[in-house]
């Protein structure tokens, strides 16, 4: 017996059929993110966020790698070797835009990004994505570095008021350490890595330095050079951790969790870490102030935050638009914003986002208008490493701060 079909089953037969074939195609769209697991979201934070999108977008799987922000960079570069086979979604620092404009590893997303989203968005975040007034991403991780202290030390020691300035800080650490409170109070992250220029950057910030002179890079500038010498001047004093020297931003959150600092600088995320009983012995102890300038009512600030883009070779842009867009979505950052603030202006006034974190929000409102960002250039890593070395040289006392520095910018000049 022979089938016979009418127009109208054929033409439903293939609108079947093609809906079939659309929907098996777009099942297969598989996008490839890369993140690090260091500071700000936690990586089942993550995994959690990409869930619930995957639920909501079941016509794409998104698999996952996490790597230590120090291996990013490089992974990043690495991958545009593999084509369309590499990344789809990348995690970037904001340091790093012009050098990946340079070798075009990034999708300009400027025209993705609508005029009445990026108003709602704090200044700094937008800088994060932004060079030569293109967007090179969406920001997402919006972060600077805080002044944490412990509340019950200080009030062992009779300080009744947190520190104003720098200058407070090593009054109040020489006060504790005298009494014998705690041996080290001050605990920093200034390993041989990018955690020592970020802390380095802060307290250039609040002593009024800049990263350049007549439009070259020089770090021997009145500022940058108090910073330098605030540094070697709180390990000699013994003040400073000398293991500082050695740590990134989980050791020092450890350290100041464990109740062997009291103070300590460090991101958003330690706040709540560091007030988890359950991986805390000074929860309920933790203040949080801006990281303090140099005179009373000053502050300031590193451009910590970092953005998510679109790799330049990804085969699935528009899918991974979707992804970077719920991702950095107002709501999905303040379901999560107990280890990384939202983006969204907004959302520092909303109750849900505030509560339990009261202190640390009113810090942010001041901080993340006075971020300083490290240099600007699309040399950024041999500059960081440059910078990282002869500041390491002064912290381990085999180089004079002055000498350090003029080395520093010197070797900053031959990048050119």
């Amino acid at each position: 017996m022979s089938l016979r079909f009418t127009p109208a089953a054929t033409l439903c037969a293939l609108s079947l059929f093609t809906l079939g074939y659309s929907a098996s195609a777009l099942a297969e769209t598989t996008l490839s993110a890369l993140f690090m697991t260091q500071a700000a979201y936690s990586e089942a934070d993550i995994r959690a966020m990409t869930a619930d999108f995957t639920k909501q977008h079941p016509d794409i799987k998104v698999n996952l790698e996490f790597v230590p922000y120090e291996a990013l960079h490089d992974k990043i570069v690495a991958a545009r070797g593999a084509g369309d086979k590499g990344y789809d979604v990348v995690l970037f620092d904001a340091i790093w835009p012009a050098e990946f404009n340079k070798f075009g590893l990034l999708q300009d997303v400027t025209t993705r990004i609508p005029a009445d989203v990026s108003s709602k968005i704090f200044d700094g975040a937008i800088s994060t994505v932004t060079y030569k007034d293109k967007r090179w991403g969406m920001p997402w991780i919006l972060d600077t570095k805080y002044l944490y202290y412990n509340k019950a030390m200080l009030a062992k020691a009779g300080i009744t008021t947190p520190p104003a300035t720098w200058a407070d800080v090593e009054k109040q650490s020489a006060i504790l350490k005298e009494k014998g409170i705690v041996k080290y109070p001050l605990v920093w992250s200034w390993s041989q890595s990018e955690a020592l220029l970020c802390d380095y950057t802060t307290l250039v910030s609040a002593f009024k330095g800049e990263f350049y002179k007549d439009g070259k890079l020089n770090f021997t500038n009145a500022g940058a050079m108090k910073a330098i010498d605030y540094m070697k001047q709180t390990l000699d004093k013994g003040l400073t951790n000398p293991n500082s020297r050695e740590y990134l931003e989980e050791d020092v959150r450890k350290s100041f969790s464990n109740g062997d600092a009291a103070f300590a600088l460090n991101w958003t995320y330690m706040y709540n870490m560091a007030n988890d009983p359950k991986q805390s012995k000074v929860a309920g102890d933790v203040g949080v102030v801006p990281a303090p300038g140099e005179t009373a009512g000053g502050a300031a600030g590193v451009n910590g935050s970092m953005g998510l883009g679109i790799a330049k070779a990804s085969a699935h842009p528009d899918q991974a638009w979707e992804y970077i867009s719920y991702m950095t979505s107002q709501p999905v950052q303040d379901k999560y914003a107990k280890l990384s603030l939202p983006i969204w202006k907004s959302s520092y006034d909303d109750p849900a986002v505030q509560k339990g974190q009261e202190t640390l929000i009113a810090a942010a409102k001041t901080s993340l208008n006075v971020m300083l960002s490290r240099p600007v250039t699309a040399d950024y890593s041999r500059l960081s490493n440059i910078l990282q070395q002869n500041i390491q040289a002064v912290l381990q006392g085999k180089t004079p701060a002055k000498e350090g520095m003029e080395a520093a910018t010197a070797a900053a000049d031959r990048l050119r």
